[in-house]
């Protein structure tokens, strides 16, 4: 893995400062994820039917299957792990345990039944930290795990890891326990790595391509998995994706590309919606929140990215204090300790 293709950031005082990437990337996944709350696990039909097009925070309805009457503008999993991940880097100046991250992941679910949330672990997190509990080895509990768990949690490692072999091996600690997999680990280092270059000071353009060269280098790590390549699905797509027109595009990434929990959907219909929105954020992830099926995951991955290439100061100030209201999220200290942490790896 290295950094040839992550443009060096200017001097320019209207480019982002790094400090704005950084705690953009962390904003972007969590507003992402607030506005996809309400139609995740909805078919594509009943999110059109009910909200048309996601726009703003909208309220999670009563029938709601994974965040019933929940608040507009919260939070769900997505962000919370991700925030975990990034406290136990700061714990670990920067390395993970997999099993103190396994028992951190098992206290969290243990947090959000006692709060009566339905939005626990997913299948492939769920079943590692179980065989884990019965005496497996952590090498050995995410041999299957092939979801978007690891992607959705991994961007707080790219934030506090320059591009470059450290990063690898922490995107390694950050997957392997649960998501020990080719297809697991080849999805969090596409987005680990674009996020990283991001906060280098890369276009969105030039992220996306240094996240995809990470994901085809990573395609042989872990366990063998039948499962399409990240990085060959995203390079088979994208021709067809940029002749399509909005409403075109959204049933592509619903109908064809897939929204499914398996990286090989979510990830790269996120990574498609990067591209396609390089220039507007916001749209980007209004887009993905609308589109039915894992939305609160693909609006999240696709935030993080876009927020560490544009900044926090590119995404609506507004939604950004309702969700540090209703959340108490944290999350501009959290990106200054992420980047100290940063300055010891290299850039």
């Amino acid at each position: 893995m290295t950094d040839q293709t992550v443009t060096a950031a200017n001097t320019d005082p209207t480019v982002p400062s790094t400090l704005d990437r950084a705690y953009g990337a962390l904003a972007g996944l969590a507003l992402g994820d607030a506005l996809g709350m309400p139609t995740q696990s909805l078919p594509r039909s009943d999110v059109q039917a009910r909200y048309g097009r996601i726009t703003g925070f909208v309220d999670g309805a009563p029938d709601q299957p994974i965040a019933p009457e929940m608040t507009g503008g919260s939070v769900t999993d997505d962000t919370e792990q991700a925030i975990l991940v990034a406290n136990l880097l700061l714990d670990g100046d920067g390395h993970i345990e997999p099993r103190g991250f396994a028992s951190a992941l098992i206290d969290w679910e243990q947090s959000m039944i006692r709060r009566g949330s339905r939005d626990l672990l997913g299948p492939s997190t769920k079943s590692a930290l179980m065989a884990l509990q019965s005496g497996a080895d952590p090498g050995e509990a995410g041999r299957y795990g092939t979801t978007n768990g690891a992607a959705m949690r991994i961007a707080p490692v790219g934030i506090a890891t320059a591009v470059g072999p450290l990063l690898l091996q922490r995107i390694l600690q950050a997957s392997s326990v649960t998501h020990n997999t080719g297809l697991g680990i080849s999805a969090a280092a596409a987005i680990a790595v674009a996020v990283s270059a991001g906060i280098q000071g890369a276009s969105t353009k030039a992220a996306l391509r240094a996240g995809l060269s990470a994901a085809d280098s990573c395609r042989d790590e872990g366990s063998w998995v039948a499962g399409a390549s990240i990085h060959d699905r995203y390079q088979a797509m994208v021709p067809i994706a940029r002749r399509l027109d909005e409403v075109e595009f959204a049933d592509f990434l619903y109908n064809v590309v897939g929204t499914s929990v398996q990286s090989q959907e979510s990830v790269v219909s996120a990574l498609l919606l990067v591209e396609r929105y390089h220039h507007d954020p916001f749209q980007g992830l209004c887009t993905a929140a609308s589109l039915g099926g894992d939305t609160d995951t693909i609006a999240a991955i696709a935030g993080s990215i876009l927020g560490a290439c544009h900044g926090a100061s590119a995404l609506p100030s507004a939604e950004l204090q309702i969700l540090e209201k209703i959340n108490n999220l944290g999350l501009e200290p959290l990106a200054e300790g992420l980047l100290v942490l940063r300055s010891h790896s290299g850039v």
